[in-house]
């Protein structure tokens, strides 16, 4: 369980220091390319170092390559939504995915959700809602909407893995998909003129210890989750938000409102409770 909590930790420091990085003059194309070609080299290596084949079929290759694309947008959507939102809420709206999840499998399955996901998918929004003040409008209306483009395309991507990249080793399909979203960032940067570098050292940090935060956190997910059953998946899932949340105080000074820390945990338990049910 603490190695559970310390993943989560992880992917909850990497947003903060991306907000340190997009506070002192980068740009989300420029922190998304760098972590994205980072994650992809280091992965490489420690591939090479454990042997892993690399080899796939075509069909298979062009699938990771497709659901890489998805990956680009998504990361570009979140890292938009941390620039604009205090990000605990950025995190929490980006958190609503497994709802999006379980519609669109509904829709190209036919299997219905679960009752425990029905009732929790309006409760979630219910929680959202407040988390977000949504009735006071305090919260910027674009960065919502990055938060919640990227839920919508995350959902899609881990559908399309689910149903084409099940079997395929969870390191090769993370540095495809890493080196996917380098290659597409790195070319539409250089053609919109999109790249922007830190101005003060305090910048720099933030870029070098976003790349690190999340290549760690990335790579010790795929270590410890194989041996944890799906249950265990909303810890990480659910505490980077309230982790987002203590760091985003103590470091970046970010408040929220009680109304809103009871928005979140009401999205949390929204989304774990039918987790913890599945994984029974």
């Amino acid at each position: 369980m603490l190695a559970l909590l310390a993943i989560a930790t992880a992917f909850a420091s990497n947003h903060i220091a991306a907000r340190v990085a997009f506070d002192h003059g980068a740009s989300v194309t420029t922190a998304v390319a760098i972590r994205s070609a980072f994650t992809a080299l280091f992965l490489l290596a420690l591939m090479r170092v454990r042997g892993v084949s690399m080899a796939l079929p075509r069909k298979t290759l062009l699938r990771a390559l497709a659901i890489g694309l998805l990956i680009a947008f998504q990361s570009f959507c979140l890292y938009s939504a941390v620039a604009l939102l205090p990000v605990a809420l950025g995190l929490l709206a980006f958190n609503t995915f497994p709802m999006f999840l379980a519609l669109f499998s509904w829709i190209w399955t036919g299997r219905r959700p679960s009752g425990a996901a029905l009732v929790a998918m309006p409760l979630a929004l219910v929680g959202l809602a407040l988390a977000l003040d949504v009735f006071g409008k305090q919260m910027n209306p674009a960065g919502i909407a990055w938060a919640l483009g990227a839920a919508v395309t995350f959902a899609v991507a881990l559908l399309g893995t689910e149903r084409g990249l099940k079997d395929v080793d969870g390191r090769l399909r993370t540095f495809l998909m890493m080196s996917v979203t380098a290659l597409v960032v790195l070319i539409a940067g250089l053609a919109s003129d999109a790249f922007a570098f830190p101005r003060a050292p305090a910048g720099w940090a933030g870029v070098a210890l976003l790349t690190v935060f999340y290549a760690a956190a990335i790579t010790s997910l795929f270590i410890v989750l194989p041996h944890l059953g799906p249950a265990n998946y909303a810890v990480v899932l659910n505490f980077e938000p309230i982790a987002a949340l203590a760091l985003g105080w103590a470091i970046l000074g970010q408040g929220v409102a009680l109304l809103q820390i009871a928005g979140a945990f009401i999205v949390i338990g929204a989304i774990t409770l039918p987790a913890l049910r599945g994984g029974r």
